[in-house]
Protein backbone atom coordinates (compact mmCIF):
# COMPACT_ATOMS: atom_id res chain seq x y z
CA UNK A 1 0.00 0.00 0.00
CA UNK A 2 2.55 2.67 0.45
CA UNK A 3 4.31 2.22 -2.74
CA UNK A 4 1.02 2.36 -4.32
CA UNK A 5 -0.26 5.25 -2.63
CA UNK A 6 3.31 6.92 -4.47
CA UNK A 7 2.08 5.17 -7.44
CA UNK A 8 -1.74 6.46 -7.66
CA UNK A 9 -3.69 8.62 -6.23
CA UNK A 10 -6.12 7.01 -4.03
CA UNK A 11 -8.79 8.16 -2.21
CA UNK A 12 -9.47 6.85 1.24
CA UNK A 13 -12.95 4.67 0.35
CA UNK A 14 -10.15 3.55 -2.91
CA UNK A 15 -7.67 2.27 -0.16
CA UNK A 16 -10.38 0.73 2.25
CA UNK A 17 -12.19 -1.02 -0.89
CA UNK A 18 -8.41 -2.67 -1.50
CA UNK A 19 -7.54 -3.59 1.92
CA UNK A 20 -10.76 -5.69 2.35
CA UNK A 21 -11.36 -6.92 -1.54
CA UNK A 22 -11.95 -10.77 -1.35
CA UNK A 23 -9.52 -13.14 -3.74
CA UNK A 24 -12.52 -14.37 -5.50
CA UNK A 25 -13.16 -11.06 -6.48
CA UNK A 26 -9.39 -10.18 -7.64
CA UNK A 27 -10.05 -13.02 -9.94
CA UNK A 28 -13.11 -12.37 -10.88
CA UNK A 29 -11.72 -8.24 -12.14
CA UNK A 30 -8.52 -9.37 -13.27
CA UNK A 31 -10.02 -12.25 -15.78
CA UNK A 32 -9.61 -10.63 -18.66
CA UNK A 33 -5.94 -9.31 -18.06
CA UNK A 34 -4.86 -12.71 -17.42
CA UNK A 35 -5.99 -14.60 -20.62
CA UNK A 36 -4.85 -11.75 -22.51
CA UNK A 37 -1.19 -11.85 -20.95
CA UNK A 38 -1.07 -15.87 -19.99
CA UNK A 39 1.97 -17.58 -20.32
CA UNK A 40 3.23 -19.46 -23.54
CA UNK A 41 3.54 -23.39 -21.81
CA UNK A 42 6.37 -25.41 -23.37
CA UNK A 43 5.69 -28.51 -25.42
CA UNK A 44 3.22 -26.91 -27.43
CA UNK A 45 0.58 -28.43 -25.64
CA UNK A 46 -2.40 -26.31 -25.62
CA UNK A 47 -5.75 -27.23 -23.55
CA UNK A 48 -8.17 -28.87 -25.59
CA UNK A 49 -11.43 -26.27 -26.05
CA UNK A 50 -13.94 -28.89 -26.79
CA UNK A 51 -15.94 -32.15 -25.10
CA UNK A 52 -13.59 -31.27 -21.40
CA UNK A 53 -17.06 -31.56 -19.41
CA UNK A 54 -17.86 -34.37 -20.98
CA UNK A 55 -14.65 -36.26 -20.53
CA UNK A 56 -13.96 -37.31 -16.85
CA UNK A 57 -10.42 -36.84 -14.97
CA UNK A 58 -8.50 -39.05 -13.66
CA UNK A 59 -6.06 -38.49 -11.27
CA UNK A 60 -4.27 -41.93 -9.43
CA UNK A 61 -3.89 -44.79 -11.65
CA UNK A 62 -0.72 -46.57 -9.49
CA UNK A 63 -3.93 -49.24 -7.92
CA UNK A 64 -5.00 -50.82 -11.74
CA UNK A 65 -5.03 -54.75 -11.08
CA UNK A 66 -5.42 -55.25 -14.96
CA UNK A 67 -3.99 -54.78 -18.38
CA UNK A 68 -5.87 -52.28 -20.93
CA UNK A 69 -5.85 -48.98 -19.34
CA UNK A 70 -3.11 -46.62 -20.77
CA UNK A 71 -1.63 -43.12 -20.76
CA UNK A 72 -0.78 -41.30 -23.88
CA UNK A 73 1.27 -38.45 -24.86
CA UNK A 74 2.92 -36.54 -27.47
CA UNK A 75 7.01 -35.68 -27.54
CA UNK A 76 7.94 -32.54 -29.69
CA UNK A 77 10.85 -32.90 -32.54
CA UNK A 78 10.84 -29.11 -32.99
CA UNK A 79 14.36 -28.61 -32.16
CA UNK A 80 14.83 -24.65 -30.92
CA UNK A 81 12.56 -23.31 -33.90
CA UNK A 82 8.41 -24.57 -33.47
CA UNK A 83 7.29 -23.19 -36.03
CA UNK A 84 6.17 -25.03 -39.70
CA UNK A 85 5.22 -28.53 -39.32
CA UNK A 86 7.48 -31.13 -37.26
CA UNK A 87 8.22 -34.56 -36.05
CA UNK A 88 5.73 -35.64 -32.95
CA UNK A 89 5.91 -38.81 -31.19
CA UNK A 90 2.67 -40.49 -29.87
CA UNK A 91 3.31 -42.46 -26.78
CA UNK A 92 1.63 -45.02 -25.26
CA UNK A 93 2.13 -47.23 -21.49
CA UNK A 94 0.15 -49.92 -20.17
CA UNK A 95 -0.51 -48.87 -16.41
CA UNK A 96 -0.49 -52.47 -15.51
CA UNK A 97 2.29 -53.77 -17.00
CA UNK A 98 4.47 -50.89 -18.24
CA UNK A 99 3.85 -52.09 -22.03
CA UNK A 100 5.42 -49.39 -24.17
CA UNK A 101 4.90 -48.43 -28.25
CA UNK A 102 5.50 -45.31 -30.02
CA UNK A 103 5.07 -44.12 -33.22
CA UNK A 104 6.02 -40.70 -35.00
CA UNK A 105 3.84 -38.65 -36.96
CA UNK A 106 4.23 -35.28 -39.01
CA UNK A 107 2.54 -32.63 -37.20
CA UNK A 108 -0.43 -33.67 -34.42
CA UNK A 109 -3.34 -33.48 -36.56
CA UNK A 110 -5.61 -34.99 -35.10
CA UNK A 111 -5.58 -37.68 -38.24
CA UNK A 112 -2.43 -38.53 -37.75
CA UNK A 113 -2.87 -38.71 -34.67
CA UNK A 114 -5.81 -41.18 -34.33
CA UNK A 115 -4.18 -43.94 -37.01
CA UNK A 116 -1.12 -43.88 -34.95
CA UNK A 117 -3.05 -44.56 -31.85
CA UNK A 118 -4.98 -47.68 -33.65
CA UNK A 119 -1.97 -48.84 -34.39
CA UNK A 120 -0.14 -49.07 -31.14
CA UNK A 121 -3.47 -50.27 -29.66
CA UNK A 122 -3.48 -53.10 -32.04
CA UNK A 123 -0.09 -54.73 -31.90
CA UNK A 124 -0.47 -54.17 -27.95
CA UNK A 125 -1.19 -58.55 -26.22
CA UNK A 126 -3.75 -57.21 -24.40
CA UNK A 127 -7.55 -55.93 -24.81
CA UNK A 128 -7.06 -51.47 -24.61
CA UNK A 129 -10.41 -50.77 -22.40
CA UNK A 130 -9.51 -46.67 -21.32
CA UNK A 131 -6.91 -44.38 -22.52
CA UNK A 132 -5.92 -41.14 -20.32
CA UNK A 133 -4.83 -37.83 -22.04
CA UNK A 134 -3.40 -34.27 -21.13
CA UNK A 135 -6.05 -32.03 -22.16
CA UNK A 136 -3.71 -30.86 -25.46
CA UNK A 137 -6.27 -31.03 -28.71
CA UNK A 138 -4.46 -33.73 -30.11
CA UNK A 139 -6.35 -35.73 -27.92
CA UNK A 140 -9.24 -33.53 -26.94
CA UNK A 141 -11.07 -33.32 -30.22
CA UNK A 142 -14.27 -35.16 -31.71
CA UNK A 143 -12.21 -37.52 -34.14
CA UNK A 144 -10.75 -39.34 -31.14
CA UNK A 145 -13.86 -38.67 -29.11
CA UNK A 146 -15.70 -41.05 -32.21
CA UNK A 147 -12.54 -43.37 -32.57
CA UNK A 148 -13.49 -44.18 -28.69
CA UNK A 149 -16.94 -44.36 -28.97
CA UNK A 150 -16.55 -46.61 -32.10
CA UNK A 151 -14.45 -49.08 -30.17
CA UNK A 152 -15.59 -49.15 -26.96
CA UNK A 153 -12.42 -47.57 -25.40
CA UNK A 154 -12.97 -45.11 -22.23
CA UNK A 155 -11.91 -41.73 -22.45
CA UNK A 156 -9.92 -40.18 -19.54
CA UNK A 157 -8.04 -36.67 -19.48
CA UNK A 158 -5.73 -35.14 -16.81
CA UNK A 159 -5.92 -31.81 -14.92
CA UNK A 160 -4.70 -29.03 -16.96
CA UNK A 161 -0.64 -28.39 -16.62
CA UNK A 162 -0.57 -31.03 -13.62
CA UNK A 163 2.04 -33.15 -15.64
CA UNK A 164 1.99 -35.54 -11.66
CA UNK A 165 -1.67 -36.77 -13.20
CA UNK A 166 0.47 -38.44 -15.96
CA UNK A 167 3.50 -39.46 -14.04
CA UNK A 168 3.79 -43.13 -15.90
CA UNK A 169 3.65 -41.86 -19.52
CA UNK A 170 5.71 -38.38 -18.47
CA UNK A 171 8.80 -41.08 -17.38
CA UNK A 172 8.21 -43.12 -20.59
CA UNK A 173 8.48 -39.82 -22.43
CA UNK A 174 12.26 -38.79 -21.40
CA UNK A 175 13.69 -42.88 -21.12
CA UNK A 176 12.20 -44.07 -24.06
CA UNK A 177 12.03 -41.41 -26.48
CA UNK A 178 14.03 -37.89 -25.98
CA UNK A 179 17.24 -39.70 -24.13
CA UNK A 180 17.34 -41.82 -27.49
CA UNK A 181 16.14 -39.11 -30.10
CA UNK A 182 17.26 -35.97 -28.43
CA UNK A 183 16.14 -32.49 -28.83
CA UNK A 184 17.00 -32.00 -32.89
CA UNK A 185 14.10 -30.84 -35.36
CA UNK A 186 13.27 -33.41 -37.55
CA UNK A 187 10.68 -32.41 -39.84
CA UNK A 188 10.74 -34.76 -43.39
CA UNK A 189 9.51 -38.05 -43.92
CA UNK A 190 12.26 -39.85 -44.22
CA UNK A 191 13.33 -38.91 -40.63
CA UNK A 192 9.53 -40.40 -40.05
CA UNK A 193 9.61 -43.05 -41.53
CA UNK A 194 13.28 -44.36 -39.94
CA UNK A 195 11.62 -43.49 -36.27
CA UNK A 196 9.05 -45.52 -37.01
CA UNK A 197 11.46 -48.17 -38.13
CA UNK A 198 13.30 -47.87 -34.76
CA UNK A 199 9.93 -47.66 -32.48
CA UNK A 200 8.31 -50.81 -34.42
CA UNK A 201 10.98 -53.16 -34.37
CA UNK A 202 14.08 -52.91 -32.33
CA UNK A 203 13.42 -50.85 -29.54
CA UNK A 204 9.73 -52.24 -28.57
CA UNK A 205 11.56 -55.38 -28.75
CA UNK A 206 14.19 -54.14 -26.02
CA UNK A 207 11.80 -52.25 -24.18
CA UNK A 208 9.07 -54.49 -23.79
CA UNK A 209 11.47 -57.97 -24.09
CA UNK A 210 14.38 -57.40 -21.51
CA UNK A 211 14.16 -54.11 -19.64
CA UNK A 212 12.94 -54.72 -16.24
CA UNK A 213 11.10 -51.98 -14.49
CA UNK A 214 9.81 -51.91 -10.49
CA UNK A 215 6.31 -51.34 -10.13
CA UNK A 216 4.81 -49.56 -6.99
CA UNK A 217 2.82 -52.21 -5.03
CA UNK A 218 1.85 -50.54 -2.05
CA UNK A 219 1.65 -47.02 0.35
CA UNK A 220 2.30 -47.00 4.16
CA UNK A 221 1.71 -44.09 5.89
CA UNK A 222 3.94 -43.43 8.58
CA UNK A 223 3.52 -40.45 11.05
CA UNK A 224 3.95 -37.57 8.54
CA UNK A 225 5.50 -39.63 5.75
CA UNK A 226 4.44 -41.92 3.00
CA UNK A 227 6.71 -45.47 3.08
CA UNK A 228 6.56 -46.57 -0.88
CA UNK A 229 6.71 -50.25 -1.23
CA UNK A 230 7.61 -51.87 -5.02
CA UNK A 231 7.12 -55.23 -6.57
CA UNK A 232 10.40 -56.78 -7.88
CA UNK A 233 11.69 -56.34 -10.80
CA UNK A 234 9.90 -57.29 -13.93
CA UNK A 235 10.01 -56.79 -17.77
CA UNK A 236 6.34 -55.91 -19.36
CA UNK A 237 6.19 -59.19 -21.26
CA UNK A 238 6.67 -61.80 -18.06
CA UNK A 239 4.08 -58.94 -15.91
CA UNK A 240 1.68 -59.88 -18.69
CA UNK A 241 2.78 -63.52 -18.82
CA UNK A 242 2.50 -63.83 -15.00
CA UNK A 243 -1.05 -62.36 -14.51
CA UNK A 244 -2.32 -64.61 -16.90
CA UNK A 245 -4.87 -61.49 -18.09
CA UNK A 246 -3.07 -60.57 -21.92
CA UNK A 247 -3.67 -62.66 -25.26
CA UNK A 248 -2.32 -65.75 -23.94
CA UNK A 249 -1.29 -66.73 -28.03
CA UNK A 250 0.61 -63.94 -28.33
CA UNK A 251 2.21 -63.75 -25.06
CA UNK A 252 3.62 -67.20 -25.74
CA UNK A 253 4.68 -66.56 -29.15
CA UNK A 254 6.61 -63.36 -28.09
CA UNK A 255 8.22 -65.59 -25.09
CA UNK A 256 9.47 -68.35 -27.83
CA UNK A 257 10.77 -65.02 -29.62
CA UNK A 258 12.72 -64.01 -26.91
CA UNK A 259 14.54 -67.03 -26.06
CA UNK A 260 16.13 -66.84 -29.60
CA UNK A 261 16.99 -63.12 -29.35
CA UNK A 262 19.72 -61.46 -27.53
CA UNK A 263 19.34 -58.02 -26.37
CA UNK A 264 23.23 -56.71 -27.26
CA UNK A 265 22.98 -57.59 -30.95
CA UNK A 266 19.70 -56.03 -30.58
CA UNK A 267 21.30 -52.92 -28.59
CA UNK A 268 23.56 -52.44 -32.02
CA UNK A 269 20.98 -52.56 -34.24
CA UNK A 270 19.37 -49.77 -31.79
CA UNK A 271 22.49 -47.54 -32.00
CA UNK A 272 23.32 -47.69 -35.93
CA UNK A 273 19.73 -46.85 -36.68
CA UNK A 274 19.77 -44.20 -33.98
CA UNK A 275 22.81 -42.55 -35.90
CA UNK A 276 20.89 -42.47 -38.64
CA UNK A 277 17.98 -41.12 -37.56
CA UNK A 278 20.70 -38.35 -36.01
CA UNK A 279 22.15 -38.04 -39.58
CA UNK A 280 18.42 -36.80 -40.79
CA UNK A 281 17.94 -34.00 -38.16
CA UNK A 282 17.05 -30.26 -39.61
CA UNK A 283 20.06 -28.58 -40.82
CA UNK A 284 18.37 -25.49 -41.75
CA UNK A 285 19.92 -22.41 -39.83
CA UNK A 286 17.13 -20.72 -37.72
CA UNK A 287 17.32 -16.95 -37.51
CA UNK A 288 15.23 -16.21 -34.95
CA UNK A 289 16.78 -18.61 -32.78
CA UNK A 290 20.27 -18.06 -33.67
CA UNK A 291 21.48 -14.06 -32.22
CA UNK A 292 23.13 -12.23 -34.25
CA UNK A 293 26.63 -10.86 -33.46
CA UNK A 294 26.75 -7.06 -32.56
CA UNK A 295 30.66 -7.34 -32.14
CA UNK A 296 32.36 -5.58 -35.27
CA UNK A 297 34.57 -9.10 -35.65
CA UNK A 298 34.32 -10.20 -39.30
CA UNK A 299 31.77 -13.39 -39.39
CA UNK A 300 31.41 -15.69 -42.47
CA UNK A 301 28.69 -15.87 -44.32
CA UNK A 302 29.10 -19.75 -45.36
CA UNK A 303 26.35 -19.18 -47.77
CA UNK A 304 23.82 -18.01 -45.67
CA UNK A 305 20.55 -16.81 -46.91
CA UNK A 306 19.49 -15.03 -43.53
CA UNK A 307 23.10 -12.98 -43.48
CA UNK A 308 25.60 -13.32 -40.63
CA UNK A 309 25.11 -15.71 -37.57
CA UNK A 310 27.01 -16.10 -35.00
CA UNK A 311 27.04 -19.89 -35.79
CA UNK A 312 24.48 -22.35 -37.25
CA UNK A 313 22.55 -25.46 -35.63
CA UNK A 314 25.49 -27.58 -34.05
CA UNK A 315 24.10 -31.39 -34.68
CA UNK A 316 27.24 -32.23 -36.02
CA UNK A 317 28.47 -31.37 -32.18
CA UNK A 318 25.91 -32.91 -30.80
CA UNK A 319 25.93 -36.08 -32.62
CA UNK A 320 29.45 -36.18 -31.69
CA UNK A 321 28.77 -35.59 -27.56
CA UNK A 322 25.63 -38.10 -27.54
CA UNK A 323 28.53 -41.07 -28.75
CA UNK A 324 31.36 -39.84 -26.24
CA UNK A 325 28.71 -39.48 -23.49
CA UNK A 326 27.36 -43.27 -24.09
CA UNK A 327 31.08 -44.49 -24.71
CA UNK A 328 31.89 -42.82 -21.00
CA UNK A 329 28.61 -44.57 -19.77
CA UNK A 330 29.53 -47.94 -20.73
CA UNK A 331 33.20 -47.82 -19.90
CA UNK A 332 31.87 -46.63 -16.23
CA UNK A 333 34.42 -43.42 -16.22
CA UNK A 334 31.01 -41.13 -16.36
Amino acid sequence: MPWIRKRYQLSKKDEEQLLSISPSTIDRRLKDYKQKHRKRIYGKTKAGKFLRQRIPIQTESWQIKEPGWIEIDTVSHSGPNASGIFAYTVNATDLFSGWVESRAVLGKGSDGVVKALDEMIKSMPFEVKGIDSDNGEEFINWHLERYCRETGLKQFRSRPYKKDDQAHIEQKNWTHVRKLIGWDRYDSEEAISSMNDLYEEELRILNNFFLPSVKLSNKIRVGSKIKRIYEEAKTPLDRLIKSNLGNTVRLNKYNQLRKVLNPFEISKIIDKKLEIIWSLASKTRIDSYIKRSSSNEPISHDGNAFGPLTRPFANIEIKQFRKQWYKEKLLGTR
